[in-house]
């Protein structure tokens, strides 16, 4: 009993480090400027009153539902982009020069263009979305790719694996863990681009806008609030969602450090 509680604070111990040295910040910054930076009790204040408000969780959910098709598609994409390229050199050599080139462009930078293609509302930030995520995704995967075990691939073209099937035996098999590192290292992608995007999109609804219109009337305490709550999502989906997934779908990279569950 008492092992499994030392194993489990030495997960969570971490967290509530950062926690507490963000609060600590907060804190001096208001004991610095408190006309205009709130204290810690104000900020939690304001985050329990929300978390009653029917407008709060309208904003946190339409941030969710842009996230929840942008990011999948992106991760499909870039999944099937770079394992194509494993079968492919040729192509290879295409999308790596091609993630080069457009993974220098910031993915915001795509908003004004897409607002007038697409118009105001969720398909632009959607698309912004997929952009920022797609790049990495494909890049990881496609170094998966290059990196499958060569004797794998012969002994499969020695017994007579055609395209489709190295793809299915070999490539699919081995390019599984860079996918699901990939997944990973893209959600920043795309939740850095999804709050920004909301700022800028001309949408009246998502943690973005709510961020944006609370420094537009000086609500402070509003301000930082929405920052910890863009804080803690992207913490929970990150760490604990998508580490834990990661970890159960990849537990034999982490059975060495007894971390396997």
């Amino acid at each position: 009993m008492k092992s499994t509680l030392l194993k489990a604070w030495g997960r969570v111990w971490p967290y509530f480090a950062v926690a507490a040295f963000l609060l600590i910040l907060l804190q001096i910054g208001h004991w610095l400027k408190p006309i205009v930076i709130p204290s810690v009790g104000a900020s939690i204040s304001r985050l329990v009153d929300d978390l009653n408000n029917s407008a709060f969780w309208r904003q946190v959910g339409l941030s969710m539902y842009r996230l929840g098709i942008g990011y999948p598609i992106a991760c499909v994409l870039g999944g099937f982009f770079g394992v194509l390229a494993g079968l492919y050199p040729a192509f290879a050599k295409f999308l790596r020069r091609f993630i080069a080139f457009m993974q220098s462009i910031p993915p915001i930078v795509w908003l004004p263009f897409l607002l007038v293609v697409l118009g105001f509302g969720n398909t632009p930030i959607i698309v912004v979305v997929t952009i920022a995520s797609f790049f990495p995704m494909a890049l990881t995967v496609l170094n998966g790719a290059e990196g499958v075990n060569k004797t794998h691939l012969e002994a499969a073209r020695v017994l007579g694996a055609n395209k489709p099937q190295l793809l299915r035996k070999v490539y699919l098999p081995e390019t599984f863990p860079a996918f699901i590192t990939g997944a990973q290292v893209s959600f920043g992608n795309a939740w850095r681009s999804l709050v920004a995007a909301e700022m800028m999109g001309g949408v009246a609804v998502g943690l973005g806008f709510a961020v944006k219109f609370a420094g537009e009337i000086a609500d402070m305490s509003g301000v930082v609030m929405y920052i910890l709550v863009i804080g803690i999502i992207a913490s929970v989906l990150d760490q604990v969602v998508l580490e834990q997934l990661k970890r159960r779908l990849l537990h034999w990279r982490y059975v060495n450090q007894g971390e396997g569950k």
